[in-house]
């Protein structure tokens, strides 16, 4: 047993004090795990474009002092009352949202949509007695999406850790607990394109090309990669996308532009920009008579989505998807072993990597649009 169990363990963690302001390495103190909670020593954690939104708090309510972060690999250090399927050395990625295997979403095969664990970026604290177990000097740290990987120790809901092979290199598949996995099973999962069909990703970060390389996977012959940035073009074709449009180049809808490459439309598309305009070009692209649109970007609270009737009575299908419909516990694990087993490639992922005491930079490299994700290391 861990000389740590039980005991509050002090460690460093980024600290979001204020919105937009550079995060600052403080000492914490990390509270044992409660009921249906665990400890896990995070040993990776990569920046995601939805920490910096939330840390710049623009639209949405601010919640600080905070630690932010969670798209991470760790190893449990210890569990609380109740959990039964995790054990302290085993192996974990944290994910912003959960799977109680519980609920109505739960139980059923078409959702991943917990009741009990699904996102909630207003919490920032834990469910079984509505405390954080972050405090600096007895005040309080906030959470973030239950995870709050920017800490050498976090505390997290069982429910919302995929146990995964040991022998997964976690600096690689940490980047499975968010974007990439929401890209990939878009595709996979939920657009499911046929082998030779032809695909349209609009939006080429890390999300679209995980998407595009859920099509490039499905064996599709055709990718064709939609983005306001042309030197994104080059990096696409390595996740098998294999023409780019640019809508600022025509002075027709782009919808228009890629039905008359493709003989009427695509056979599947995927929106991964969170801009509406995207999502109904998205949406308009595809073929009648089958094709599917799956849309993944969040867009503004107040964004409307308009489009004629007569595109979906033409037998077209629009649908959503949280997360690439994975559930975290059951599912995560099998997307790691695709990895293991070279049917995925997560490296090319990876650009950049940086120690924690500089993980500012990270967040410098993401606002100045360089590269894709930067790994950092909780151990330099």
């Amino acid at each position: 047993m861990s000389t740590t169990t039980g005991q509050v363990i002090r460690c460093k963690a980024a600290v979001a004090w204020e919105a937009g302001k550079p995060l600052v390495i403080e000492e914490v103190e990390v509270a044992p795990p409660q009921k249906m909670e665990v400890r896990i020593k995070i040993l990776f954690t990569s920046l995601c474009h939805t920490d910096v939104y939330f840390w710049e708090a623009k639209g949405q309510n601010p919640v600080f002092p905070r630690i932010l972060g969670h798209e991470a690999g760790g190893v449990v250090e210890s569990v609380g009352e109740g959990v039964t399927d995790l054990e302290p050395g085993d192996h974990v990625l944290p994910v912003f949202t959960g799977e109680c295997k519980e609920c109505a979403h739960c139980k059923s095969e078409e959702s991943n949509m917990c009741d009990l664990l699904r996102i909630n970026t207003d919490r920032g604290v834990m469910l079984h007695d509505q405390k954080s177990r972050f405090s600096i000097n007895g005040n309080p740290i906030f959470h973030f999406v239950g995870t709050s990987t920017f800490s050498e120790y976090t505390v997290v809901h069982v429910g919302c850790l995929a146990k995964i092979n040991p022998h997964a290199p976690l600096d690689k598949v940490c980047v499975l607990s968010c974007g990439i996995s929401t890209g990939l099973g878009a595709t996979l999962n939920v657009a499911k394109p046929k082998k030779g069909s032809s695909v349209a990703v609009f939006g080429l970060g890390a999300v679209g090309l995980a998407a595009a390389e859920g099509a490039r996977i499905s064996g599709a012959s055709r990718i064709i990669g939609v983005d306001l940035n042309a030197n994104r073009f080059e990096l696409a074709k390595k996740f098998g996308v294999t023409e780019f449009v640019n809508p600022k180049d025509y002075k027709k809808p782009v919808q228009e532009v890629i039905a008359e490459m493709t003989n009427g439309g695509v056979d599947r598309s995927v929106e991964c920009t969170g801009h509406v305009d995207a999502m109904i070009s998205a949406f308009e692209c595809v073929h009648d008579g089958w094709g599917v649109a799956v849309l993944v970007g969040v867009p503004h609270k107040d964004a409307v989505f308009k489009t004629n009737p007569m595109n979906l009575l033409n037998e077209r299908t629009l649908k959503g998807t949280f997360f690439g419909n994975y559930k975290p516990r059951s599912d995560i694990p099998s997307v790691v072993e695709k990895y293991m087993n070279k049917e995925l490639e997560l490296e090319k992922f990876i650009t950049h990597e940086v120690p924690f005491s500089e993980i500012n930079k990270a967040f410098d490299l993401m606002h100045k649009g360089e590269g894709l994700r930067c790994i950092i290391r909780m151990d330099a």
